[in-house]
């Protein structure tokens, strides 16, 4: 019996536990980094004297930046391995987040917001990829899920930062801590978060040997005494080579069908969520919420947004991954209708929007999950990370329209039922796909 079989079938250990939370910790520093921007836009469209259109080209350059680093530095986890990717990201994100604190225009924060969604779009593939590697056959989908989850759990505390810390120290704070958080985790990460067992067996990259049996005995299990046999071609293929393979497989035959179904998928669900996101706060604004008001709005979505990607990964095991995304996206999408047909009082309003959160940001999770299923770990973070970069289209549509419909003075609920339809098709694209592992 392999390693790889054997980790996956036993109770999990302490060690793959450590993985799982080290990855959550990370997730929650990318919902911090992502989601700062949406809490700060009020203040700096009243300081700087911007429109909602204009700001919300710099709600998208950051997500330009996490489609590149999802589609063209991700896929050299699969090359170089995902700690080192993950040490690499840590430090882009942190640079970047103390330089944005530094800005001046318009044009630089949109600039620096680019170079840090670099950093943040590569490490959402290779933190889901070490997850679901790590995880029993049995808690994989609940692993990857709850790793999800700590992103909307940081988007949660860096709502309820904002509340305090905008007011008192303006919005560069919010920056200025950012980057110390990331700086603060990077020697954490190096530390304490070994490589996969996977990458190490299949791609055996110096010192292999040695790195497996570290992380064997901690995981108390029979240390091996030379590699498997590995693919001879594959030894004498350079980086280059490598990346441009892991990408072409994504085409094969017994691939593109369900590749370019997930794409659909995570086009959609990105398109509908990060709007949402990038939104909430000025939205709710709107609607007679104080700021403050507005920032508890983005905190009670996401907290939702935590139960939600948990709860689908306990349900995925009882019911089916495909079953339970489509009916989290078809939720998602009566909530939003109904949400932007109304006024509500702030109670009902609050608690509406977290409903909307748990199903809205629990069916996305349940994306990262499907494409770990879905590609061997070959091509596993290609896999992902090309899955997140079709969406992060989605994503920086979805701000600019949004701030298109704002500045419009569209009605509410119009804008509403529009950026609800993605998640109707999210939830059929996913139905779609046939896979024995997704059931």
């Amino acid at each position: 019996m392999s390693v790889q079989t054997i980790i996956h079938q036993r109770p999990m250990m302490s060690a793959q536990v450590l993985v799982v939370l080290l990855c959550f910790v990370l997730n929650m520093i990318d919902g911090m980094d992502v989601v700062v921007v949406s809490y700060v836009a009020p203040r700096i469209i009243q300081e700087w004297m911007v429109t909602p259109q204009t700001f919300g080209l710099v709600l998208s350059a950051a997500l330009v930046g996490m489609a590149a680093g999802a589609m063209v530095i991700s896929p050299y986890t699969d090359v170089i391995g995902r700690r080192n990717m993950v040490l690499l990201c840590m430090a882009i994100v942190s640079v970047g987040m103390l330089f944005t604190a530094q800005a001046n225009s318009i044009n630089q924060l949109a600039l620096l917001r680019l170079f840090t969604g670099l950093g943040i779009g590569s490490m959402l593939a290779s933190s889901a990829a070490l997850t679901y590697e790590y995880a029993s056959a049995q808690r994989r989908n609940l692993a990857v899920s709850f790793v999800l989850g700590g992103y909307p759990v940081g988007a949660t505390m860096t709502g309820l930062l904002a509340a305090w810390l905008i007011p008192e120290h303006g919005w560069r704070a919010m920056f200025y801590t950012g980057s110390t958080v990331s700086l603060l985790l990077l020697p954490v990460i190096y530390f304490l978060l070994p490589e996969s067992l996977e990458f190490l067996l299949s791609k055996q990259p110096p010192r292999a040997l040695d790195r497996i049996n570290h992380i064997l005995q901690k995981l108390k299990l029979e240390l091996l005494t030379a590699l498997p046999e590995r693919n001879r071609h594959y030894k004498l293929m350079t980086v280059v080579e490598s990346f441009s393979a892991n990408i072409r497989s994504l085409f094969a035959p017994t691939q593109i069908a369900s590749t370019l179904k997930l794409w659909v998928a995570f086009f959609m669900a990105f398109f509908t969520l990060y709007f949402l996101l990038s939104w909430i706060p000025k939205i709710a604004e709107g609607t007679g919420l104080t700021p403050v008001q507005g920032s508890y709005a983005g905190a009670v979505f996401n907290i939702g947004s935590f139960l939600g990607t948990v709860i689908l990964g306990y349900l995925s095991a009882q019911i089916g991954l495909k079953r339970v995304i489509y009916l989290f996206m078809l939720w998602s999408a009566v909530l939003m209708v109904f949400f932007g047909a109304f006024r509500f009082p702030l109670a009902i309003f609050m608690c509406i929007l977290f409903v909307l959160g748990f199903f809205a940001q629990g069916g996305f999770v349940g994306l990262y999950a499907v494409a770990a299923r879905l590609y061997p770990v070959e091509i596993r973070t290609t896999g992902i990370g090309w899955g997140i970069g079709v969406g992060r289209i989605g994503a920086i549509l979805a701000p600019v329209l949004g701030g298109q419909a704002i500045g419009f003075n569209l009605p509410v609920a119009l804008i509403f039922i529009l950026f609800a339809l993605p998640c109707l098709v999210a939830g059929y694209a996913v139905m779609s796909i046939t896979d024995d592992n997704l059931d």
